[in-house]
């Protein structure tokens, strides 16, 4: 997955969430029944894992392309900053 299919899959996510919240609490609230309430939302939660957490092409949409390994070898690798000596502050 992407960084853009992960931005989407949270978007997606928090959509789905929000809407199956609202839906099973008014109809929770019009049928007078909390267990249809929470067997609501937890059928969204369920729904929302199915389309969110699997790596879905759709999600691959733009993918990374890597350096190859025998590529990267020729490139040195970056070193540390090193820093000079620290001054010493004076006590008051």
């Amino acid at each position: 997955m992407d960084w853009q299919g992960q931005k989407l899959a949270e978007h997606l996510m928090q959509l789905l969430l929000v809407c199956f919240a609202v839906v099973a609490f008014i109809t929770g609230y019009m049928l007078g029944s909390f267990q249809m309430m929470m067997l609501i939302y937890a059928a969204g939660v369920v729904l929302t894992s199915l389309l969110t957490v699997p790596n879905w092409p759709f999600f691959n949409r733009q993918a990374l392309k890597w350096l190859d390994p025998s590529e990267a070898e020729k490139h040195p690798k970056p070193q540390p900053a090193i820093s000079g000596p620290k001054k010493k502050t004076a006590k008051k």
